[in-house]
């Protein structure tokens, strides 16, 4: 099949977003489809260059941290994606490349499928004074969206039960994500645990709890660091690798704890993305607060380089977790306190959970994932939306699917 995928985001840039396509574009790839990418550049000068097409776009900051909107004409690039006639388009966001999306599916006469990445409710205070009118306001124009494609995938049944309660009239699928389990599963060339910790002045006798990912309010990291302090002088240090909006705020906090004496606490910061996977074994334990997760591909991520999960209870979570298997839920901070006091001091109990961890990834490779995003895309084929025009029925535009 010819394939095009559609994002705001790409590489160079990190998240799960990117994550996801760069992992689903490669797995496809190696079965033997051919993909192409839309998405935006990072300076206003559109780029075309190994089937990605870069739209010149322009830095959009205020509106959310690190985003882009599309800025440079699109015609040609719109022509050149139609005449090579993909036979699906799987758009992977909701702003500036979606509209294109929908441009190029319909003119090639290929189904639009588009992936629900973002839980916009958890994302309020970035648009919104009131939560009640931000929530509103992402139901509006998350049935919008959705309403324009002719399928929908959710990353877990927690994505899919709210695009329920939306009312959203599309066929949703719950597609997890998959990875390459092998990038975070191999170890690190010799030494390079030992100078890490160095560098990064945790002590040796330590333990490491670690957490990958943004440092933004919606992750409730500041949970964490209450967590550290109470932990009083444990031999444990909280190992934060990532940035983002709320580092210094953060930074301040663990500083007023008293977290940033004797290593309590380390901002390793933004990493390379190649170190990423070999940050993961820096770890004896994997710690998140976060609920504003659609899937977690961090969580998946430490099961596959053998990390137990601690991590706030949530729906996205099914299927991940598994209590008292390879990681723990918790809903309170005795809760929270007591997993974590139970894996610090039971080396037996958390070498049992980091093999179980491990084992329990190979539910998520990228090759389970590409194959099950093939099988839905033929499904699509197999249904062709029949577009109706407004004069063919009293006015009204329709889909029939």
């Amino acid at each position: 099949m010819k394939i095009l995928i559609t994002s705001d985001w790409y590489l160079p840039a990190v998240n799960g977003v990117v994550t996801s396509i760069t992992n689903l574009r490669q797995a496809l790839e190696q079965q033997g489809h051919e993909v192409r990418i839309l998405t935006l550049s990072g300076d206003s000068k559109t780029q075309i260059a190994g089937g990605v097409y870069a739209i010149g776009s322009v830095y959009a900051g205020l509106v959310y941290p690190g985003a882009r909107l599309r800025a440079a004409a699109v015609g040609a690039v719109v022509r050149e994606l139609t005449a090579w006639k993909p036979d699906v388009v799987h758009s992977q966001c909701e702003f500036s490349t979606f509209p294109l999306a929908k441009r190029i599916a319909r003119a090639a006469g290929a189904p639009l499928l588009h992936t629900y990445h973002t839980v916009y409710e958890d994302y309020t205070h970035y648009f919104s004074p009131s939560r009640r009118w931000g929530r509103w306001l992402a139901k509006g124009f998350s049935c919008m969206v959705l309403y324009q494609t002719d399928r929908v995938i959710a990353p877990t049944e927690k994505v899919r039960e709210l695009l329920a309660d939306y009312g959203i009239a599309r066929p949703v699928s719950v597609l997890p994500t998959g990875i390459e389990l092998s990038q975070f599963s191999a170890r690190p060339a010799p030494g390079w645990l030992a100078a890490e910790r160095a560098r990064l002045g945790i002590p040796p006798q330590n333990k490491i709890l670690l957490y990958v990912g943004r440092l933004a309010k919606e992750k409730n990291v500041d949970e964490l660091l209450k967590c550290r302090a109470r932990m009083g002088d444990a031999p444990a240090t909280l190992l934060l690798v990532g940035g983002g909006p709320q580092q210094a705020e953060l930074a301040e906090t663990a500083a007023r704890l008293g977290l940033l004496e004797n290593h309590a606490v380390v901002f390793a910061g933004m990493v390379p993305p190649a170190q990423v996977a070999a940050c993961y074994h820096l770890g004896d334990v994997f710690l998140s607060a976060s609920t504003s997760e659609t899937q977690g591909l961090t969580y998946i991520e430490a099961l596959a380089a053998g990390l137990p999960l601690v991590c706030r209870a949530d729906a996205c979570l099914a299927g991940v977790l598994k209590n008292g298997d390879n990681g723990f839920q918790y809903q309170t901070r005795a809760e929270l306190d007591t997993f974590l006091a139970a894996l610090l001091a039971d080396a037996t109990l958390c070498g049992a959970m980091a093999r179980r961890a491990a084992a329990s990834a190979e539910t998520f490779s990228a090759t389970r994932f590409a194959a099950r995003a093939a099988a839905l895309y033929r499904t699509a084929l197999a249904e062709k939306t029949e577009f109706v025009s407004p004069t063919a029925k009293g006015g009204a535009l329709w889909l029939k699917v």
